[in-house]
């Protein structure tokens, strides 16, 4: 519920505190009415500074009963101008038309008051401009109150705004990172199983080779720790971690992942503008889907470049991916490719499966 401007009601206060007690000292008024009247405008302004969780409805009763007692005690009459905040206080504890209502109530009871103890008010121009006066004051008070309203609804959808910009950007962050996870760590621990797995394999039959899948499990396992260090120091700045040259990094990455039965080849053909390190999270997904999860025994790797950006291919003869829905990397592979502009197409049979993404410069 919005809450009413909280300097407005303190000012009114205050000047009419310190009308009434220049008047008192003026007319030598001084005494029991004077200081309920001071003690009243004191227990109004501490009533209006806090929250209370009371209803709002006994909270402005009590504001109005205060209000009327002040009138009461006030030799002055200045406080009959803080009758205006009666519509301006209505107006936040039950809403415009309320608000509304009870100044035209105001305006009413005003009027009906000199009309019962001023005798032939309406002709004294004094009295006709008082009125008018207070009526103006009203109108000013709802239009102030109405723009306060607005005002705090708009900041409150503003933070509702904000916060939902935070809760979307920590998510997105979220999903970044396990993809980075997913397609770098992920990736390199997939490639240690597999040359542990050939290890294994040829460790009686041919030492020589199972010693090489050793050495690029080794390999596998230094660059997985140089890209978790880095994605840490930069938190997670893809600009960072990003290969060099992307030709050289791949024909590492099919090195290191080839033999054991296994034959992958790569083809580049272009010239490389700059890295792109979407292209190379491509091959590293498609890689490991052909090596972990198909079965492929043959696996080409093309890459061409050209005036408008690159084009990654990745063709294996291994058993698809057999009718079973997309996993994570590949949603994620998909969100990465759109997000840097490109496409991304996957054709995957029992007879094998093709990798296809483009990507601009």
């Amino acid at each position: 519920m919005p809450r009413p401007v909280p300097w407005m009601s303190a000012l009114l206060y205050g000047v009419v505190l310190a009308g009434g007690l220049y008047y008192a000292a003026v007319s030598s008024a001084f005494g029991g009415r004077t200081a309920a009247f001071a003690a009243l405008l004191c227990a109004l302004a501490v009533l209006d500074g806090r929250v209370w969780r009371c209803p709002v409805g006994a909270v402005f009763v009590l504001r109005a009963a205060l209000l009327c007692a002040v009138a009461v005690a006030d030799t002055s009459g200045l406080s009959r101008v803080l009758f205006v905040l009666i519509p301006f206080l209505g107006f936040f504890a039950f809403g415009p038309a309320a608000g509304i209502a009870l100044g035209a109530g105001c305006v009413v009871l005003l009027a009906g008051a000199l009309t019962l103890w001023v005798p032939g008010w309406e002709v004294r121009a004094e009295y006709i401009a008082d009125l008018v006066m207070f009526a103006l004051g009203i109108v000013l008070a709802l239009v102030t109150a109405a723009v306060a309203v607005r005002e705090q609804q708009a900041r409150g959808r503003l933070e509702s705004t904000l916060a939902q910009v935070a809760q979307l950007s920590a998510a997105r962050e979220r999903n970044r990172l396990a993809r980075e996870i997913h397609d770098s760590l992920g990736h390199h621990l997939t490639a240690i199983g597999i040359q542990l797995e050939k290890a294994e394999a040829f460790a009686a039959l041919d030492p020589a080779s199972s010693a090489q899948a050793v050495s690029h499990a080794r390999w596998s396992a230094n660059r997985a720790l140089e890209e978790v260090r880095v994605s840490v120091h930069t938190l997670g700045a893809q600009a960072e971690s990003q290969p060099v040259v992307l030709s050289g990094a791949l024909a590492d990455l099919v090195h290191h992942l080839g033999g054991g039965g296994r034959r992958i080849s790569l083809e580049v053909s272009g010239t490389e503008r700059r890295p792109l390190l979407v292209l190379y999270r491509a091959a590293q997904e498609g890689l490991t889907n052909a090596c972990r999860h198909s079965g492929a025994t043959e696996i080409d790797v093309t890459v061409h470049y050209d005036d408008q950006g690159a084009r990654l291919c990745v063709t294996d003869n291994g058993s698809g991916l057999g009718g079973t829905r997309e996993g994570f990397g590949l949603t994620g592979l998909r969100e990465r490719v759109r997000s840097a502009g490109g496409t991304v197409d996957l054709e995957s049979s029992d007879a094998g499966t093709t990798l296809r993404v483009e990507a601009p410069w």
